[in-house]
């Protein structure tokens, strides 16, 4: 029965699909007289090359590739850099290396990428390296040597950077200061969290709490990948409230 239901509703999503789409029709018929051949095979060419478009299916399939082989595109990068040892091949592989955690090994090739006069982005990412290696007070230097940047999107990026360099640094107030400029600027929701971490590290429970119901009200409408994606932030900041309401 469960089987048969199935079936059904399986035969009766393909003949919607194609009435509200407009294919052509004779799949009505081949989906009416043979539903599980004729629905594996509308499926196949009507339904999959669609998804292939779509960010979330896209996102979901990334996310399984990277669980499966997570040393993927540090293989693809690395032949690419045997290949043609060019500043882009070395800063993927560092790219590659970083989100594998491999912090250390990621700095050389940055350092090497970088140059003596590096662009915004690549100044950026060699300072967060050097801020992932615990050497904070290079990472504010190289911060304050990247060229001025006209898009807001890249200035709050260097700032949630330095926000975090500067609390490392036990400069808090400094630090405060910037995730407050710009948490309602970025999209996401970390430089929300990590400001209110720092007012619950400096004591402030009561603002640090309001922050906190803000990033339970946004949860609402975030996508799932989304959520999964940064779930232990998101667990660790609704506990923090949970704790804060008790």
């Amino acid at each position: 029965m469960i089987v048969y239901l199935a079936i059904l509703a399986l035969q009766i999503y393909c003949v919607v699909d194609v009435i509200r789409r407009g294919r052509n029709t004779i799949w009505i018929m081949a989906l009416v007289f043979l539903p599980v051949a004729s629905a594996l095979a509308y499926f196949i060419v009507e339904i999959l090359p669609t998804l292939q478009h779509n960010r979330h299916v896209r996102a979901a399939r990334q996310t399984v590739v990277e669980k499966l082989d997570p040393e993927r595109e540090l293989r693809a990068a690395q032949q690419a850099l045997d290949v043609a040892d060019t500043m882009a091949n070395r800063l993927r592989v560092a790219d590659a290396l970083t989100e594998l955690g491999r912090h250390s090994a990621a700095l050389p090739l940055y350092q090497r990428g970088a140059g003596p006069r590096p662009d915004f982005r690549t100044g950026e990412k060699l300072a967060r390296s050097l801020f992932l290696n615990d050497r904070p007070a290079e990472a504010l230097s190289v911060l304050d040597a990247l060229p001025n940047v006209t898009a807001q999107s890249d200035q709050d990026r260097a700032k949630l950077l330095r926000g975090r360099i500067l609390e490392e640094m036990g400069r808090s107030d400094e630090a405060l200061a910037l995730y407050g400029d710009v948490m309602d600027r970025m999209a996401g929701d970390e430089a929300r969290c990590r400001y209110a971490a720092l007012l619950l590290k400096v004591g402030r429970r009561g603002e640090a709490r309001r922050v906190l119901e803000e990033v339970e009200h946004r949860m609402k409408y975030i996508d799932r990948h989304t959520r999964a994606s940064q779930g232990p932030m998101y667990d660790w900041a609704m506990n923090e409230l949970t704790t804060l309401r008790t």
